[in-house]
C-alpha cells in the first residue's frame, strides 16, 4: 500500500525566498528516489508564505528509505530556523476508495 502524507510549514516573514529555494532543491532530490511517486508543492493561494507538500511513496519501505536519505537532515535543520513551526507539520493520509 502507499504511503501519503501531507507536510505543512510557514516561511517566516522575510524568508520566503530562500525556503522557495531550499524546497525546489529537495524535491528535485525527492523526486529521483526510486520509490517516490509524487512529491508535489504548493503554497496557498491567499497566503503565500504558507507552505502544503503532497508526498506519496512506493509503500512503508520506500517511505523509511526516504527518511534516511543523506540530503533530508541536511534539508530539515536549513529549513527549521526559516519556518514558523518547530518542524514540518505531518499528516498521514489513507484513501477512502
Amino acid at each position: 500500500m502507499n504511503r501519503t502524507l501531507l507536510a505543512e510549514f510557514t516561511a517566516r516573514e522575510g524568508a520566503q525566498d530562500e525556503v522557495a529555494d531550499l524546497i525546489r532543491s529537495y524535491a528535485e532530490k525527492v523526486r529521483e528516489e526510486d520509490g517516490n511517486l509524487a512529491f508535489d508543492v504548493y503554497t496557498k493561494a491567499s497566503n503565500p508564505r504558507a507552505y502544503w507538500i503532497f508526498e506519496t511513496y512506493r509503500d512503508e519501505d520506500a517511505f523509511q528509505a526516504h527518511l534516511k536519505a543523506p540530503y533530508g537532515g541536511p534539508f530539515n535543520a536549513a529549513l527549521a530556523p526559516l519556518i514558523e513551526e518547530d518542524a514540518s507539520v505531518l499528516t498521514f493520509l489513507d484513501p477512502l476508495v
